[in-house]
């Protein structure tokens, strides 16, 4: 039987920690050279109205450790809108979501899972392994630009693994931090406050977030001190120019990770590309987060080196990892719906059908 879970069925499922485990070791098996990662592919095209465009994402890659192959993909309508003067791509209406999860033993389709929940989950996962070996040890107060679905998951994520007792957190709407801070202050057990500025926010902050929807950079360089981690997750291309980061930032990191570079050149993320153009960085100084993992790249040197994590794409080995994980939790509880197998697989017989 195929599993069929929707996204408020997997909220209380995976505990962040195991998730955290799960992606870890997906990224150490990537840098090794068994698990497989394809880089992300987006369809757009012009779509309804002026300024909107039908949109198909399309992710998959596969982790053999535990035996798991998924493909996420999502078909979708965006638009482009004007927010206080600043240019925003936003995704209205209904959408399909879906991570369908393969058995590499059997080929079998083992479910098939909304997306938003568990991409949340290992987005914030992968940020917290990078910080779990590039910030400081004792880090214990974060600056957090941003108030969302990511913001939140960004602050239960370090949370399992660095000590932190305060929060900081900034977004440009002053009703929406103050909402966030006293949920998450509440949920969270630590000391989450809003404040009036990303400035505010960042410094005086040993690890800074950030998880917005801007375009144009919301980190300034001259706010940083030394010691810092930061961790930024926008994932700006060539259709949509988006960085979080400003100049400064780029050169005062010593250490620059990202979770897969290849998606750098292919989407010419903006991030990295204009400024790679004019030299400012130069590729070999970007390295991955699965070479990190297995010391293919040095990591901290001492307490007061800036560190800098890119989280820069939505990866198939971070859905192959979660995924498995929510379907074994699942199946042990007995949540979800099921359809049968014969649905979907081809049984061959005396037929020659391909592949």
């Amino acid at each position: 039987m195929v599993l069929v879970l929707k996204n408020e069925q997997m909220e209380d499922l995976l505990p962040m920690a195991e998730e955290i485990d799960a992606i870890e070791e997906a990224f150490r098996e990537l840098g090794a050279g068994q698990a497989m990662n394809a880089p992300r592919a987006r369809l757009r095209t012009p779509w309804k109205e002026e300024g909107g465009q039908y949109y198909f994402n399309n992710i998959m890659g596969l982790v053999p450790g535990v035996k798991s192959m998924a493909l996420r993909i999502d078909s979708s309508f965006s638009k482009e809108v004007q927010i206080d003067g600043a240019k925003r791509r936003i995704y209205p209406g209904d959408f399909i979501g879906l991570v369908m999860l393969f058995d590499m033993d059997t080929c079998e389709l083992l479910a098939i899972m909304d997306d938003h929940h568990i991409s949340a989950m290992r987005v914030a996962a992968t940020s917290a392994v990078a910080s779990k070996y590039l910030a400081r040890k004792d880090s214990k107060i974060m600056g957090l630009l941003g108030s969302g679905e990511q913001a939140k998951t960004q602050v239960t994520a370090h949370l399992a693994i660095r000590p932190l007792n305060k929060v900081k957190v900034y977004s440009p709407t002053k009703e929406n931090r103050e909402k966030f801070a006293r949920e998450m202050s509440a949920n969270t057990g630590i000391e989450v406050v809003p404040v009036a500025s990303a400035e505010e926010a960042v410094r005086g902050s040993d690890i800074v977030s950030a998880a917005t929807n801007t375009v144009d950079p919301v980190v300034q360089g001259r706010w940083l001190e030394d010691g810092m981690h930061i961790t930024s997750l926008v994932g700006g291309d060539g259709f949509l120019p988006r960085k979080e980061l400003d100049d400064e930032v780029i050169t005062r990191a010593a250490l620059i990770v990202v979770g897969y570079k290849p998606q750098i050149f292919i989407d010419k993320q903006a991030e990295f590309h204009e400024r790679l153009e004019r030299g400012m960085v130069k590729a070999d100084d970007l390295h991955e987060l699965g070479d990190l993992l297995n010391g293919k790249c040095r990591g901290r040197i001492d307490d007061k080196e800036i560190t800098l994590f890119k989280n820069n794409t939505g990866m198939g080995i971070q859905f192959a990892a979660t995924a498995r994980k929510m379907y074994e939790k699942a199946r042990e509880k007995g949540i979800g719906s099921e359809l049968p197998l014969d649905l979907f697989m081809t049984r061959r017989g005396d037929k020659t059908y391909s592949p």
